[in-house]
């Protein structure tokens, strides 16, 4: 029975190796490329990259607005087509421009009025090199990978004049800081006064107030609407436990739709009342927060013909009347940045932002998750250093299931003490199974030993892999976080081989495509090390072909883990070495030998 567990806890623990293996792959990606950079079989030039107005609920859907087959410009013809202003903050740079977007005309008319198509984030760089360039994570039109926001208003007056494709903003002012609103103008010549108010914090997010002022005899009714387009498929890591696509919160719900799900329906309608819109990538978001006490439908749109895009807006369900001699405006929010769960917790508890925090795919496991990534945040806060943390962490997790654990290894140790027992009874009932059992069953009872004793630290420790594993994989915090050493990524393999001999031979680490486990670094190896001298605490299973898979588990366990994030193997080291000192110390205090001695009697 004893040597039953002891198999049931290796089968138990490979199987969530190889689980994590194959359902969580984690092969070191390749350098990321900005968000918008497309796969073979996306758009890379010629495509439809301008926007699909949404149509006034109950309206006729207006067409689409189609850049046409065109050649793609690069980024810097692009910006350089018209008069832009700047836009200067702390963590991005960029511009917009001062023309007016386009529009259709139809049931319902309506203009894209202001468009943000320029955004870098100067804090993030696409690879560790600190001269690799800065992430771009909006493009304008044009480009072959164009992703933007538009703000505009819809009408089915067709007496309205609307500001035509290429008409001129008036701006107050030639830059958008924090604390340094702009306010662009346009007057149509007939009454209508236009006006976009922009906002921008030290962060991400902008605020764009949208006003019409009514100089004219008779009222006006306007449907202020946001989208976000982007042109070409992204090439995205396609892994189980990461949502990258186009996603929302709708009535506190949230909404994930992949790439190719939207490619299938097409169309995807959804109504609320607060929440917000956008599509993801694993580190980057682009969103659109409407105010949060209108209800609006939303909507999640694919166009295939010419290339992919894809765009996620949304429309008031009802405008604004707006009095002749009177104004009306609405305010709507657009976050452009990085995932950083901090300041997407801000956004949602202080500006309101509904559930915005679910835009970092913590995963069902939200409740065991976003505590361990608070308690490596708030722990990497006091020591500046996220490995130091998971160390800390890992102590800290040990000491609060200390009590668990105890019981557990003071049970296997006096499982140990009765070996030379169980032994005696195999040789006396031979092949009567049915009464051995009886009489191990009897002895476990007798010595008050639990035979399920030695699975309970696994069980323990998969909850705690899994949710760590989540963290080092989805949350930016851990991109490019260091270590000590050759570890300066810890959401990335250790980059170090022995193939090579860790650096020590002339040649850097093969590129070994399927085989790349066998690219085997300094930490996998010091977990299988560790792993080994773990499992030589406990005595040799009698049985030859058990002992053969006990001796092969720490080296199977090393090839396994070789490609999983550094600090996941930082983090089984040393939870290795912490259940070694725990272990020694309970079987010296119950007269079990360390090592393959026999039991005092």
């Amino acid at each position: 029975m004893e040597q039953k567990n002891l198999i049931l806890a290796i089968a138990l623990s490979a199987a969530i190796i190889i689980g994590f293996n194959f359902i969580l792959p984690t092969p070191e990606p390749p350098p990321e490329p900005a968000p918008g950079t497309t796969t073979a079989g996306g758009t890379t030039s010629g495509a439809p990259d301008d926007a699909t107005v949404p149509q006034i609920p109950g309206a006729q859907a207006p067409d689409a607005l189609l850049a046409g087959a065109a050649p793609a410009i690069n980024r810097d013809q692009a910006l350089a087509a018209a008069p832009r202003l700047r836009i200067e903050t702390p963590r991005l740079s960029g511009s917009l421009p001062l023309t007016v977007s386009g529009g259709v005309s139809g049931a319902s008319r309506s203009v894209g009025l202001l468009r943000i198509d320029d955004i870098t984030l100067t804090n993030y760089r696409e690879t560790l090199d600190p001269e690799s360039p800065r992430i771009e994570l909006l493009s304008p039109k044009g480009t072959g990978d164009a992703y933007f926001a538009d703000f505009g208003w819809a009408t089915t007056d067709a007496s309205v004049a609307l500001p035509a494709e290429g008409a001129l903003w008036q701006a107050d002012k030639d830059v958008l800081r924090p604390g340094a609103p702009v306010t662009l103008t346009w007057d149509n010549g007939a009454g209508l006064v236009f006006e976009q108010v922009l906002e921008i914090d030290e962060h991400y997010l902008f605020n764009v107030t949208q006003r019409v002022i009514n100089n004219g005899d008779a009222p006006v009714s306007m449907v202020p609407y946001g989208l976000i387009s982007r042109s070409g498929t992204p090439d995205v890591l396609g892994f189980y436990i990461l949502h990258e696509g186009l996603l929302g919160v709708f009535d506190d719900a949230l909404q994930e739709i992949d790439y190719s799900e939207l490619q299938e329906d097409g169309r995807i309608v959804e109504t609320s009342t607060g929440g917000w819109l956008g599509i993801t990538d694993k580190y980057w978001l682009v969103a659109l927060a409407p105010e949060a006490k209108r209800p609006f439908e939303g909507h999640f749109v694919h166009r295939g013909s010419n290339g992919d895009r894809y765009q996620a807006d949304f429309i008031y369900q009802e405008g604004l009347s707006i009095p002749a001699g009177g104004s009306g405006e609405i305010g709507n929010r657009l976050f452009a940045g990085a995932k950083e769960v901090m300041l997407l917790d801000e956004y949602r508890d202080e500006a309101g932002i509904a559930r915005f925090d679910l835009s970092v795919d913590f995963g069902w496991f939200y409740f065991l998750t976003k505590p361990i990534f608070y308690a490596l945040h708030y722990i990497n806060g006091l020591v500046g250093n996220f490995g130091i943390a998971i160390l800390i962490l890992t102590v800290i997790i040990k000491l609060f299931f200390f009590p668990l654990a105890n019981k557990s290894y003071r049970s296997m140790a006096l499982m140990r003490k009765l070996q030379p027992e169980m032994v005696k009874m195999k040789e006396r009932f031979g092949d009567d199974k049915q009464r051995l059992n009886q009489e191990m069953m009897a002895l476990y009872k007798k010595e008050k030993v639990n035979p399920m004793s030695g699975c309970l630290p696994i069980l323990i420790q998969i909850p705690v892999f899994f949710a760590l594993y989540k963290v080092m994989f989805v949350t930016i915090e851990m991109r490019h976080a260091p270590f000590f050493g050759w570890i300066q990524d810890l959401s990335a393999a250790d980059p170090t081989s022995i193939l090579n001999l860790f650096g020590l031979m002339p040649w850097g680490v093969p590129d070994l495509g399927a085989f790349e486990p066998l690219n085997i670094g300094v930490w996998p190896l010091l977990m299988g090390i560790s792993m080994y001298l773990q499992m030589k605490l406990n005595p040799q299973p009698p049985d030859p072909i058990q002992a053969k898979i006990f001796a092969l588990m720490p080296i199977m366990f090393t090839f396994l883990l070789a490609q999983f994030p550094a600090g996941l193997v930082i983090y089984w080291t040393w939870n290795n070495l912490l259940s070694m000192l725990q272990q020694a110390v309970i079987m010296k205090r119950a007269g079990v030998p360390i090592g393959r001695g026999k039991a005092k009697t």
